[in-house]
């Protein structure tokens, strides 16, 4: 089986977002401190999360994975649930 090329890039994205917000969690501001960073940074922080996004989803159509997917803890109730269906016999008298 051969490996998905993309997968590299999609673990190096994965770990530029999560260094990049432990960065900006680790110089957030206590309440009524002043922000030591700049504006201009600030936003160009934003706009990086949103390539990162961007490039992100880019790699997820390409290998035909499902955005939409959100984790589920073991013991939360599903959605569905499996109905078996069957057809009564010939002698059923509900023909």
């Amino acid at each position: 089986m051969a490996a998905d090329p993309s997968a590299k890039e999609r673990r190096i994205l994965r770990m530029m977002r999560t260094v990049l917000g432990n960065v900006v969690k680790d110089a957030a501001p206590r309440p009524g401190a002043p922000n030591p960073l700049q504006e201009s940074t600030v936003d160009s922080i934003r706009d990086l999360f949103a390539l990162i996004a961007e490039r992100e989803a880019e790699l997820a159509d390409q290998a035909g994975l499902n955005r939409n997917e959100k984790p589920r803890f073991s013991d939360e109730p599903q959605d569905v649930a499996a109905v078996t269906l069957h057809r009564p016999g010939k002698n059923s008298k509900l023909n």
